[in-house]
């Protein structure tokens, strides 16, 4: 038992360490040196965080349930300015992840891209840059989408900077995903940036992933995976 606390000690100073770091990273078009510190680095933290156990929280339902109020009605704002709504992607699985650019998990953008490449046929990804951890999103929206453009080819949607974490000001979005009187079943927020949700082509929350959990993983591949109901 005293190992495992120390294993999950180290892990979380190497974490906090690299969310320090970034932090006065100023978000731009061009990637700064702590940047590409952090991308070079991204694998190393994902292999440390997996072996310790943190920020590699998956949550599921015992049975999927179906949702007490429709996701699919909540309006949000695409980041160019025009407005949206999820039930344009009905049929599709769908992907909500809060990012952020000076993040250790930002080279996940990486990732995700190359998911949504391989699958965009089957699943739509949207993004959520999102300030609420260790001001690792500083940038405003016009410098976060040529940011994600220029420096990992984002070509899925990203939404208009908000606030992911439960608190007055929590997006709508969000707050369904969180909300089990609204989802059926959930009460995850994001624990930190990267956190991600999936949602079945008849828009049920089927799953939960911490930022540790990579969408190119087995764990991910699964529901992805799971047959259209």
């Amino acid at each position: 038992m005293g190992n495992k606390f120390i294993k999950i000690g180290i892990a979380v100073i190497m974490v906090s360490a690299i969310a320090y770091a970034c932090t006065a990273s100023k978000t731009s078009t061009n990637m700064s040196s702590r940047q590409n510190m952090l991308k070079k680095f991204y694998p190393v933290l994902t292999n440390v965080t997996r072996f310790f156990g943190v920020n590699s929280k998956v949550v599921l339902p015992a049975t999927i349930a179906s949702p007490v109020s429709s996701i699919y009605n909540i309006p949000f704002e695409l980041i160019n300015g025009d407005t949206s709504n999820l039930s344009v992607y009905k049929g599709k699985k769908i992907i909500i992840v809060n990012t952020a650019s000076d993040c250790g998990y930002t080279g996940q953008y990486e990732e995700l891209q190359k998911l949504y490449s391989q699958r965009k046929s089957e699943i739509v990804i949207i993004g959520f840059p999102a300030n609420d951890f260790k001001q690792q999103e500083k940038g405003s929206n016009e410098e976060i989408a040529s940011f994600c453009k220029k420096n990992y080819g984002v070509e899925f949607p990203l939404a208009m900077k908000a606030t992911v974490i439960k608190n007055d000001h929590q997006h709508a979005i969000f707050k369904w995903l969180s909300d089990p009187s609204q989802n059926g079943w959930n009460t995850q927020a994001p624990s930190w940036n990267f956190s991600k949700y999936v949602l079945d082509e008849d828009g049920k929350l089927i799953g939960y992933f911490d930022p540790g959990v990579s969408p190119l993983g087995n764990d991910f591949s699964k529901i992805l995976d799971t047959p259209k109901p």
